[in-house]
């Protein structure tokens, strides 16, 4: 079921996929008018593109944040109460074996000892007798217990791999927030500057960022669906699993903690305490009765005493590791971090995910539109004339170097007056009226006396070129100013 969740993942791409290389052909082989209107329209629609796809990756981008931050404090919470559990076990297998040594080596060492030295007495030997039979009685009842040594193997090695695995899944994840970013940075970017090197940078970055994303999705949904199938029935599968290693009896004891459940290790750890008082009562009589014939004897039986001592504090402490309370904690502890925040982030992975594949399928939509609004601004500007006077280009070649066609053009439109230039009077006469004119009438709407809408025949300057329809414009004000101003011109 996994691998076909995988594999949806992956029609889904192919479809995606698909979808964009036609959109992108018929966006290639469909050329419109050019009409000023569409133009606008299409610069418009694709800056409006660019920052809704900007906007969009910034949302998908912070809820992969905080999906990436639930998962990984799941996957701690799950390492720590594995941790925890692993300890537990370790301390319990430590203990069984320390009093198990204690009683078959230190305690046999003394009561060989005593058995020399209370040779003489039947009563003794049989007390002694007696003890090695509690001993022998304790080490059977620990060797019943379970060992937790395979266990904790797995356990570590479970931990290990978890660890190893959610550092590197976090790092990849952080990374491929940063690369969504750096993508949206550079398409925004190469729009700003019109740069097409940007933009195609844009395309080609974006087209792995969706495969990216697919990916993502494909393994957010795999390990959500796998995660929630163990939280179903979490149980069941533990005890599925530790069949044939640890007995049903102690499984259900941990994973059912309660007072309706009853301790599989009671019997144990009743026959443990109860053969350690009966020891120590019969040490307690023979250094009593037996020291004051016996004084070497002493110091074996304080030996013993104190090995006592030292197994019942032990079993207190072995008490209370094998109650299910702790290590049922560390089990619902593991759930919680399992069960709701892993999935919880990994559903908010894959929200990041769809907007990804959103947000890069968008932009990779609108790169040809951007392609060819960069294309038609780069062809309107270079069919702008260089003779152009607004050009300018044109206007600062011509402040450092006049072209002679200009010089040819007022020579021209000196020649078209004809018979009319010997009329022309004086430089100050003919414009003294038409520029107080100006002056005034810009004084009057609140500005400064400027020679801007000045006709040029009027300053006396001649103009840059002329297109037949601006020389019949400058020859209509001359002849207007020859019929106002003609009678103070010399004959």
């Amino acid at each position: 079921s996994l691998l076909f969740l995988g594999l949806l993942a992956a029609i889904c791409l192919g479809l995606n996929l698909a979808f964009l290389a036609a959109y992108l052909v018929c966006a290639c082989c469909c050329r419109p008018d050019p009409v000023v209107q569409t133009k606008q329209r299409s610069s418009c629609c694709v800056t409006w593109t660019a920052v809704v796809a900007g906007l969009v990756c910034c949302a998908a981008v912070g809820a992969g944040f905080y999906g990436n931050s639930e998962t990984h404090d799941g996957a701690h919470q799950l390492i720590y109460s594995l941790e925890n559990a692993n300890h537990t076990f370790s301390g319990i297998d430590e203990l069984v074996s320390e009093n198990a040594q204690k009683l078959q080596v230190d305690l046999e060492q003394h009561l060989a000892r005593l058995n020399e030295l209370f040779a003489a007495r039947g009563d003794y030997i049989q007390t002694l007798k007696f003890m090695q039979q509690m001993a022998g009685s304790i080490v059977v009842q620990l060797s019943g217990l379970p060992v937790w040594r395979e266990v904790t193997t797995q356990l570590t090695e479970l931990s290990d791999q978890t660890g190893y695995v959610e550092y590197y899944r976090w790092l990849s994840y952080l990374l491929l927030f940063i690369l969504d970013l750096v993508i949206c940075f550079i398409a925004c970017l190469g729009l700003a500057k019109r740069s097409k090197c940007l933009l195609a940078s844009t395309l080609c970055c974006g087209v792995l960022a969706l495969l990216l994303s697919w990916a993502s999705l494909a393994a957010d949904s795999a390990a959500a669906v796998g995660t929630s199938d163990f939280c179903v029935a979490p149980d069941t599968f533990i005890l599925n699993n530790t069949q044939g290693h640890i007995s049903t009896e102690v499984t259900r004891y941990y994973l059912y903690c309660g007072q309706s459940v009853s301790s599989p290790f009671q019997q144990a750890l009743t026959t443990f305490q109860r053969s350690l008082t009966t020891m120590q009562i019969q040490v307690v009589g023979l250094l009593q009765f037996a020291v004051p014939l016996f004084p070497t004897a002493e110091k074996d039986l304080l030996g013993i005493q104190l090995l006592l001592n030292m197994s019942e504090t032990s079993l207190h402490q072995l008490t209370a590791m094998l109650d299910c309370r702790g290590l049922h904690k560390d089990y619902l502890d593991a759930l919680t971090g399992i069960c709701y925040d892993g999935i919880e982030g990994l559903l908010y992975l894959g929200l990041f995910s769809l907007l990804g594949t959103l947000t890069f399928s968008t932009l990779i939509c609108a790169g040809p539109r951007a392609w060819k609004h960069l294309s038609s601004r780069d062809r309107d500007y270079n069919d702008i004339d260089d003779d152009d006077p607004f050009n300018p280009q044109a206007r600062r070649i011509a402040a450092h170097n006049p072209p002679r066609g200009q010089l040819h053009s007022f020579c021209s439109y000196s020649s078209g007056l004809g018979s009319q230039s010997s009329l022309q009077p004086p430089a100050q006469a003919v414009s003294n009226a038409p520029v107080s004119e100006y002056m005034n009438q810009a004084m009057l709407f609140g500005g400064n006396p400027r020679y801007e809408n000045v006709p040029l025949i009027g300053r006396g300057s001649p103009p840059p070129t002329y297109s037949p329809s601006m020389r019949a414009t400058y020859m209509s004000v001359a002849d207007e100013h020859l019929r106002h101003y003609g009678n103070e011109f010399p004959a």
